[in-house]
């Protein structure tokens, strides 16, 4: 069933984080619906430009509808992830999306104010909601690219007026993940001080923690042993995620790491089966080491075992 974030923000602030996790095939897509329903958890589909580009932004669509109908007891929103005002627009007129990210981030204040603000019109009046952004992330994905000495934490007085005055429903903040699997190659580090000083700014408002993968070592570790080369590569510790949530944290981007267990699989599999060309093989061990990694991956967001919950929330 797909919902908007704000209803699942409303059933976990304060208490847990919900995993929002790229897509960018049919693999992944069942290996997440698998997941979060083994480990009984609500989550978060995010669709990014390049993921729409990838094929057909159809294509994508067609496989979330589709996993809909296989796993009616799933619980999800459908959510863009870092769009620009063409792609926002476009998603809120699809009438599939719940839930749209504005990214105007590497805009100055005025600007990324009045970009949010006229997105999140257009929104509201479909009864889709939006997520902004605000200071910015280092590191590199898609094409989001920021330079470490470019990164900018989120001010917290900054963040009460940006919200009140572009209306946006959640506050993506900068506290200092990074974009790609190479998170903490510097000074970086997580603030959770300036955390706690956006959540006393906007009480009960609900915050988002991008850049979030936890890079696991052994996942580089197996990749670089069957041929990679992913050398100093490092994330987010994935036990501080529920100290986030206490701060207000109810969204938590997950992507790189899917792409790891993606790639350890397939350059295992390649490489103790040189002669293999089904790819259907390791496809499917891919699905079963997605759902996997998703389960553990909602346990430590708190979110696993709280499926029930949210339907009772919702129905009522």
């Amino acid at each position: 069933m797909i919902v908007t974030t704000k209803k699942l923000f409303e059933a976990a602030y304060g208490k847990y984080a919900i995993g929002a996790y790229n897509i960018n095939n049919m693999e992944q897509t069942m290996g997440l619906f698998r997941g979060c329903l083994d480990s009984q958890a609500p989550f978060i589909i995010q669709i990014s430009k390049g993921a729409r580009s990838y094929t057909h932004k159809l294509m994508l669509e067609g496989c979330i509808k589709s996993a809909d109908e296989i796993f009616p007891d799933a619980i999800f929103a459908v959510h863009l992830d870092h769009g620009d005002e063409e792609s926002c627009y476009d998603c809120i007129e699809s009438g599939f999306y719940s839930s749209v990210m504005i990214d105007a981030s590497h805009e100055n204040f005025e600007t990324n104010i009045a970009i949010t603000k006229r997105v999140v019109d257009a929104a509201h009046a479909k009864g889709i909601v939006v997520e902004a952004e605000l200071g910015q992330l280092g590191g590199v994905e898609e094409h989001v690219k920021v330079d470490e000495a470019d990164a900018k934490l989120t001010n917290p007085k900054q963040a009460r007026e940006f919200v009140e005055r572009t209306g946006c429903d959640s506050l993506a903040v900068a506290i200092g993940t990074s974009h790609g699997a190479f998170k903490f190659s510097g000074s970086q580090s997580l603030h959770f001080d300036v955390l706690s000083q956006i959540q006393k700014e906007l009480p009960g408002f609900p915050l988002v923690m991008h850049g979030s993968s936890s890079v696991p070592q052994e996942e580089v570790a197996r990749i670089n042993a069957a041929g990679g080369k992913l050398q100093g590569a490092k994330g987010v510790d994935a036990n501080q995620f529920k100290r986030a949530a206490e701060l207000g944290v109810t969204k938590i981007n997950i992507d790189t790491d899917g792409r790891l267990v993606w790639t350890r699989v397939h350059r295992e599999y390649f490489k103790e089966h040189p002669e293999g060309f089904d790819f259907r093989v390791p496809g499917k061990i891919f699905m079963s080491e997605y759902a996997k990694f998703i389960a553990a991956k909602n346990e430590k967001l708190g979110s696993a075992g709280q499926l029930s919950d949210v339907r009772a929330f919702l129905a009522g």
